[in-house]
């Protein structure tokens, strides 16, 4: 079972038990943000938010891809609504995160998983990672 599989499963999650599993240059691709997130300190937020924002669910699937790389399902809700997600974990030479990618869905799903991770997280992250320039 992947490290990062174990500690969600575990219960809540904390800023510093999740941060104990990422690379230093850790880089996170989500569905929910317009770039890559890169460091540390702004992953372990995202992540140890996003464990309270989704809601129930579950890991169904964990497959390895080949000696550093998992991909994990994980199905839930986020209010009454299904949510699912599927992600592909990558870690370094010492089994730390260097970077992680999300797809989920359905979209009216996701906007309202992206929606309450902006609440959380709009005072924490910059500005530009959650919408596109305007012209």
């Amino acid at each position: 079972m992947h490290p990062l599989r174990k500690l969600r499963e575990s219960g809540s999650s904390t800023l510093g038990q999740v941060s104990t599993l990422l690379a230093e240059n850790v880089v996170f691709n989500s569905p929910i943000l317009v770039r890559p997130i890169s460091g540390r300190e702004a992953v372990a937020a995202i992540f140890a938010q996003s464990s309270s924002t989704r809601g129930s669910g579950r890991y169904t699937a964990e497959f390895k891809l080949d000696d550093r790389t998992t991909f994990l399902r994980w199905e839930g809700t986020i209010g009454d609504h299904k949510l699912e997600s599927l992600e592909v974990i990558v870690d370094d030479e010492h089994g730390l995160i260097v970077e992680r990618t999300i797809a989920m869905r359905p979209y009216p799903a996701v906007k309202l998983f992206r929606d309450a991770m902006h609440a959380s997280l709009k005072d924490k992250l910059p500005p530009d990672v959650w919408d596109y320039p305007t012209p």
